[in-house]
């Protein structure tokens, strides 16, 4: 068995509009936009009676790729949870920038909840976590050297 690389990951929203302009913002680009429902997703994802709209999100010379997916039916009656860095489970992604400064003051400025400001780890990278719409935590990282 061999695994060749990892092909997307999925972030459920309520707001598909305004997660997928944060993710612009940050610089992605729209690869895909559909909707979903019938049978078939409804055996794939173990739900019934599912719709869904989903906007796939990434970089221009990339192929791993951000799926945003709004479930119409059946909604999510918990509604949204804002966890912590140190929550269990899949907690955040990570995206290598350019320029880090750069883009906090461009997050900062759009009004993004900044968890601390940039700080330098050893001589490697220079490293800060942001909370994106709907909890959504990104951890920016400029390599350094």
């Amino acid at each position: 068995m061999k695994i060749n690389r990892i092909d997307h990951v999925s972030i459920n929203v309520n707001d598909l509009s305004e997660a997928k302009a944060f993710f612009l913002d940050l610089g992605l680009e729209v690869q895909a936009e559909w909707e979903l429902d019938g049978e078939q997703l409804d055996r794939i994802v173990g739900l019934n009676d599912v719709k869904t709209a989903c906007v796939g999100l990434g970089i221009p010379d990339g192929q791993t790729w951000i799926e945003l997916v709004k479930f119409y039916k059946p909604s999510d009656e918990k509604d949204i949870q804002q966890p912590f860095a140190n929550t269990l489970g899949i907690r955040h992604i990570c995206f290598a920038v350019e320029d880090i400064e750069v883009v906090v003051a461009k997050l900062k400025k759009r009004g993004t909840e900044i968890f601390s400001e940039i700080q330098q780890y050893e001589e490697s990278h220079k490293l800060c976590y942001v909370r994106g719409p709907e909890g959504i935590i990104l951890e920016l990282a400029e390599k350094l050297g």
